[in-house]
């Protein structure tokens, strides 16, 4: 194998054309069928299935592809390392949010630190949904993002950070410590969207429980959701730093869900078509420092490896 095959394969994959991906990369389509003809041959495995309406990877292909990406980026920001050895790093990182995740809590230090270590990186926070966010890593309009995702998402890279459980938040009638998932299903519920990292988590734990939840609304914004919460007008469910963060600003208390116990994976998101420059790099490298830090305080927290 050579990158030069490798680049093929992957914009042929990518665009699902033979005819398409030729003209993108400026080589006539009989050569570019010859290169992943050799390519197949070289692994002994057929890579790609022809048809009518376009190409598509083979099981062994999907295998290849994802390798492919891995390979190439490296090898992308190899070059780009050696090209900026010695300069000061400078440029833009911008930077996507999920509301109400752990990432939320270290936007200050992140810029601090930053401001300290790479004085001519300005920081672009962008707060959204994690499908908003995937989309705009995609299209190059932000960086990296740290969200909650547990769908694979085509063209992204995901780097599990930690794990948060799932805590019960209210202002009345306080549960306990623990509050089980059956009795969360009677409660007065303020929830978000069915499309957030959240909801679709509880729905998934309601329907195997055979569970049927009081949600009487859907709110997205943490500061309407604390409202809501403090007045008593319901309950709500997030991840362990958002919930602590919302009781002590609602004056209520938090419960941890049990029977089961539930949490979710909060993880750095990348594109996998776009190489890391030198600045966002070291940023992620500092985000990821600040965003574990919390695994040693809270034993919510749980460090995935």
């Amino acid at each position: 194998m050579n990158l030069r095959r490798l680049k093929y394969f992957v914009k042929i994959v990518d665009i699902g054309s033979l005819t398409q991906a030729a003209e993108v990369l400026h080589i006539a389509q009989p050569a570019l069928s010859q290169q992943i003809a050799t390519l197949e041959g070289e692994l002994s495995q057929q890579l790609l299935i022809r048809t009518r309406r376009g190409v598509t990877p083979t099981d062994a292909g999907k295998i290849l592809y994802t390798h492919a990406r891995t390979i190439l980026r490296q090898c992308e920001q190899a070059q780009l390392a050696v090209e900026h050895i010695g300069q000061t790093m400078s440029g833009q990182v911008s930077i996507g949010l999920a509301p109400g995740s752990a990432a939320s809590s270290i936007i200050m230090p992140l810029l601090q630190t930053v401001r300290a270590e790479l004085p001519d990186v300005p920081i672009y926070l962008h707060e959204n949904s994690g499908s908003v966010l995937n989309d705009k890593l995609l299209s190059g309009q932000l960086d990296m993002a740290v969200l909650y995702d547990r769908t694979p998402t085509a063209g992204i890279v995901s780097q599990p950070l930690l794990k948060e459980e799932l805590f019960l938040v209210g202002s009345r009638d306080c549960p306990g410590q623990t509050v089980d998932l059956a009795a969360v299903a009677e409660m007065n519920l303020c929830l978000p969207r069915d499309y957030s990292a959240v909801r679709k988590r509880m729905d998934e734990a309601f329907s195997l429980r055979r569970l049927t939840a009081k949600i009487i609304g859907e709110i997205e914004s943490i500061s309407t959701l604390t409202a809501a919460v403090a007045c008593g007008m319901g309950v709500t469910v997030l991840p362990e730093s958002a919930a602590r963060s919302l009781a002590g600003a609602a004056n209520g208390w938090m419960a941890r869900i049990i029977n089961p116990s539930l949490n979710l994976s909060l993880s750095i998101n990348l594109s996998a078509c776009l190489p890391l420059n030198p600045q966002t790099r070291a940023v992620k490298d500092i985000l990821i420092s600040l965003v574990t830090q919390p695994v040693v305080k809270n034993p919510e927290l749980m460090l995935v490896g």
